[in-house]
């Protein structure tokens, strides 16, 4: 998720939490204040009519108009002195409107001169009251509505015009690539925190691309000046072979010294292709089929380990396998798996060979399962360990799939090994 997409909708979980907890707190202030409003204007309202009571008798009589209504309700001297005055809303019957009306009802107790005590039930209509609190509401509803979306809106183009310093940013890093040019970073910004990072990451592209150029420089000069001397020592040793003077014994060790020194340019020339591979110098692709790199290796290496009298099975899909690769990575990959196969299988063994058009698989004879966690890592030998292989082998083919976008797996299955080559 973007950090522009993940910002926004915090802030905006936060923003309808926030104008939620606000809007039941004003709804509910506001009712309050209405409430105690109407609860002043009965207490005021009540202590008139106590009043017009005290000074005109004949007003216990009266029950008031079509907005309040009172009654008068004799009491005891005890009911009277422990009376307590209380609000409450409730329904009323009104008979012109043949229909019960919503009240607010205040009770309140009082005592004449006579010492009588009275209760004085005085109701009010609250209709105006609702259909205010009610048109309240909806207008309240409409300005959360309009505030959360403005607030939304106006919220992501804030952001969006913050972060457009990171998205360029994101942008040029994407461009970068292990041993081209650096592109220039033209990333202006009154932002602190993004332009110091624009200023890191130029700086740290530049000692990258610095840093690669010379372990490039250093590999192929160490390559090139490794195979020199190891040229020259092949060499005399076989001016020393040709010697008329050795004897059978020295001519073991010198072909022993030979082997070894034959190997070890092995080893260089397939460490400074493995460098290449993984710091991406092979930079030219196309399509490559697959079948026929096949048609095209398999011949000569089945005549290499013709006295191991393998036997091969191919098997050809519909389709050819067709991947997007250098050509010479390419030829390098497969000659690796099917040479990897043929080393080591057993004398008499088996190896079958099936493509489809998104998949290679080599199968070849074993006689038991190796460490698929350490079989693509240098220097990894089976349990069957070939003096002739280098232990690179398979490293190589892993990385240059990689560099293809290709995923190479290995599994046991049916006493064979499985190697996978896949999209």
């Amino acid at each position: 998720m973007k950090l522009l997409h993940y910002t926004y909708r915090k802030l905006s979980l936060w923003l309808l939490v926030l104008m939620a907890v606000w809007g039941v707190l004003f709804y509910y202030t506001i009712m309050y204040e209405l409430m105690d409003e109407t609860d002043d204007t009965l207490e005021n309202y009540a202590q008139i009519i106590i009043n017009n009571a005290l000074y005109d008798e004949s007003v216990l009589n009266t029950e008031g108009n079509l907005m309040s209504f009172y009654y008068f309700h004799p009491l005891s001297v005890k009911e009277g002195e422990n009376y307590r005055d209380m609000f409450y809303d409730s329904l009323v019957y009104v008979e012109s409107e043949d229909e019960h009306e919503p009240v607010r009802v205040y009770r309140t107790a009082f005592r004449m001169p006579n010492g009588q005590f009275y209760e004085l039930e005085l109701m009010i209509s609250t209709l105006e009251r609702d259909d205010m609190v009610n048109a309240m509401f909806w207008y309240l509803i409409a300005l959360f509505a309009l505030f959360l979306c403005s607030t939304a809106i106006g919220t992501r183009l804030i952001l969006q015009k913050i972060f457009r310093p990171m998205n360029r940013l994101m942008d040029w890093l994407q461009h970068l690539h292990p041993g081209a040019e650096v592109p220039p970073l033209d990333n202006a910004t009154n932002i602190r925190e993004f332009r110091l990072l624009g200023e890191v990451a130029c700086d740290m592209a530049n000692r990258s691309h610095k840093a690669y150029e010379e372990q490039k420089q250093f590999i192929e000069n160490a390559s090139h000046e490794l195979q020199t001397p190891l040229a020259i020592a092949r060499g005399k040793l076989e001016l020393f072979a040709e010697s008329e003077n050795m004897t059978e014994e020295q001519l073991k060790e010198l072909d022993a010294i030979y082997t070894t020194l034959g190997r070890a340019v092995k080893l260089n020339k397939a460490l400074l292709l493995l460098s290449r591979i993984e710091n991406g110098q092979y930079t030219e692709t196309e399509n490559v089929s697959i079948d026929e790199l096949l048609e095209e290796v398999l011949p000569d290496l089945m005549e290499i380990y013709e006295h191991k009298q393998i036997s091969l099975e191919q098997r050809k899909g519909d389709s050819p396998f067709i991947i997007r690769c250098n050509a010479s990575l390419a030829h390098i990959l497969v000659t690796n798996l099917v040479k990897n196969a043929l080393l080591h299988s057993p004398e008499g063994g088996r190896i079958v060979i099936a493509t489809t058009a998104s998949s290679l698989t080599i199968k070849n004879s074993g006689t038991a399962a190796l460490d698929s966690s350490q079989l693509f890592k240098r220097f990894a030998h089976s349990v069957d360990r070939k003096k002739e292989s280098t232990g690179l082998g398979l490293a190589i083919s892993e990385a240059i799939a990689s560099s293809c976008s290709l995923h190479l797996t290995y599994h046991w299955e049916e006493s064979m090994h499985v190697f996978s080559l896949v999209k």
